[in-house]
Parts: structure tokens; sequence; C-alpha cells
């Protein structure tokens, strides 16, 4: 398959695009490495765009496919921040902190966010002081990592080296790192009693439950943000990039809001290959029909592959129930893609990378 409008371009931090490097050319900096193991000259290179939930699930069932049967294999973890937001003067990374404790075993599996055998001990006090806002709890565990995110930041540490301190502890197997280090966050412009006003997305995700009604979903700030360093250089000298089902507005499409980011995907030489989060017309989990709706976009694995397009991705991913999903220019397969347990997402990840191949 014809990897459609891919111009092989390098695009550099900054934006800038310019022709491929000579074999002698540095090339720029990158994030100092968080894999483990050491990444093998030979090992392929896969890249993954992330959101919270959804996208580190897939995540541990590609990591365990690949230790299966890549093992020489490296993974870097492109991470959203557009649900980053300050609570009680504490920078809070929602989606990093979820892959990092997913892939760090220390997740609370029952909910799929927030740390295992978690106490609210500092939430309940703050309530006793009718501190707001109280529709986000932080719990006591967590909150270690937002003191030690927020001291590192006010010293000057970038939010990549921050993450990459903060994963020595947990160990993810994977390389993360933020698609920024400038802030970016999502904002919602609702329309209630009071009339139009913007309010950040997480209000509306966890206090509205995204159920008032939304004129507009804008990441403030991506249009002028740099990407962290070594994002672009992996999407660029990836072998494979995969989109997982992580939410398309919220997640996949915040990171691709960052224009260097999105020009990097159309410019790889790498297989794109997206994996849908949308089930017979119902999102896998969370509310993201309700993000596709603000967009006048339908709740369907044909819609959101349209969404993507092939501009972006080569390959599409969707499940048995969406077989007759068609997507112009892309190749479309499909399959079971509940995640039911770490050996069905694995198997899911190893179609997504054997799609990437084929189309390769």
């Amino acid at each position: 398959m014809e990897l459609h409008a891919r111009h092989y371009l390098l695009v550099k931090p900054n934006g800038d695009i310019q022709a491929p490097p000579t074999p002698d050319a540095p090339r720029y900096a990158t994030l100092r490495n968080m894999t483990e193991p050491s990444p093998s000259a030979t090992g392929r290179r896969v890249v993954a765009l992330a959101g919270g939930i959804g996208g580190a699930r897939f995540l541990r069932g590609l990591r365990a496919a690949l230790r299966a049967d890549e093992p020489d294999a490296t993974i870097t973890v492109i991470g959203n921040t557009g649900d980053d937001i300050t609570l009680f003067g504490l920078r809070v990374c929602p989606d990093l902190d979820t892959v990092m404790y997913t892939l760090g075993e220390g997740i609370d599996e029952q909910q799929g966010w927030g740390r295992a055998k978690e106490s609210f001990a500092v939430k309940d006090e703050l309530a006793a002081y009718d501190a707001q806002p109280q529709w986000f709890g932080l719990g006591d565990r967590d909150i270690a990592t937002h003191i030690l995110r927020t001291q590192w930041l006010a010293e000057g540490v970038p939010l990549s080296e921050v993450t990459a301190r903060l994963c020595d502890r947990w160990r993810p197997g994977v390389r993360l790192i933020p698609m920024s280090d400038d802030s970016v966050e999502t904002h919602v412009v609702i329309e209630d009693d009071g009339g139009r006003r913007l309010i950040h997305f997480q209000e509306w995700w966890v206090r509205l439950h995204a159920k008032t009604p939304a004129v507009e979903i804008t990441a403030v700030g991506a249009d002028t943000a740099a990407p962290a360093p070594g994002v672009v250089e992996a999407i660029l000298d990836a072998d494979v990039v995969l989109l997982p089902p992580s939410n398309p507005i919220v997640s996949i499409g915040t990171i691709l809001a960052v224009p260097p980011i999105r020009a990097a995907l159309q410019s790889t030489s790498a297989p794109v290959v997206g994996v849908s989060p949308i089930i017979g017309g119902a999102p896998v989990r969370g509310m993201a029909d309700a993000c596709l709706t603000v967009r006048g976009i339908e709740t369907s694995a044909a819609a959101v592959g349209a969404l993507y397009g092939p501009e972006l991705i080569d390959g599409w991913l969707v499940d048995l129930v969406d077989s007759e999903t068609a997507v112009p220019g892309v190749e479309v397969r499909s399959r079971p893609l509940l995640m039911t347990d770490i050996d069905a997402t694995a198997d899911i990840a190893r179609a997504a990378l054997a799609l990437a191949a084929e189309v390769a």
C-alpha cells in the first residue's frame, strides 16, 4: 500500500521542515533513554501516541507481546498532557501518571486510574476546610508524585526530565515522553444557565460528567507549543507508529494539535496503524462519544477512522461487529478488540503490528 502523502522529510522540534540529513549530519538531541532493556541497534522501534486508561492498557498488552515475540524491540510512548491541571498548588498530569502507574504495576486496576491501595486522608482534611475544588480527589500516595513534579518544575526542570525522574522509580519498560514541555491544557466552552463560559476539560469531564452541553473543545497553547525533546525524532525514526484506542478528540487529538507532531506523523516513513476506541457505535470506556458529538462526528469506528484518514494512518483495526467499516485510502481489518485481560490485549497489539507489516 502506498504511504499516501508522506514526504519523508525531517521535521525539527520548532516546526521547521528540511531535507533529510546526510549520513554524517547530526540530528537534534534526544531525551535520555528510559527504556528497559537498553535499546538495541537491531530491535524494532515502536512508537505509540497515548492518552489515559485505554492507551495505558493497550500499552501493557503491547509490551507483553513484544517481550514475548521481539525482546530487542523498544517502545516510545508520547503522552497527552492536555489533561494536565494545577490543583491546590500541585501540577497533576493524569494521562502521564496513568501510563506510568499502569506499566509500573501501581495502578488501581478496578478504576484504571490512581494508585492501588490508595487512602484519602488529605482529601478529607481539605474537605473539612471546605477547600475547593472538591470534585477532583487526590489520593495520599498520588499526592507524593504531584509534590515532586511541582517542586522540580518550580526549580526549572522541564516536564520531560521530570517524567524521566518519576519513571526511574516505576520502571515502566517503555520510554515515556510528554508531548510537550510547554503548558497545553484542554478547555471546553459550555453553555448553561449562566450562558457560555470556558472551563477546564477536567471540570467538564469529572464534575459535570460531560453532560452539560459543550460548544467547543480546544487545546489551549497547543498551536504554539514545541514538542518535547525526542518526540519528533522518535516518530521519524520509528519502524511502526501505533495510535492506541485512546480518545480521538482529547487524547490523540490533543497530541496531534501540536503542529510539528502532526507534521512528523505525516512525514514518517513508518506505517501508522490505529486501533478503534469505538465498538458497535459506543466507546469501549469513558465518554468519547460526548467529545465526538461536540465536533459533529458520528460515534462509529468508520467516523473515527475517517477523522484520522489517509493523511495520518495507513491501517485501521476495528472490532468484528464493525467489520463492514470502510475508510477511503486506509486498509481496514477487523478482529475482537475488547481488552479483557493481558493476553487478549497482547493479541490485539500483535494484530496492529501485523497490519503495520502488511501496509508497510
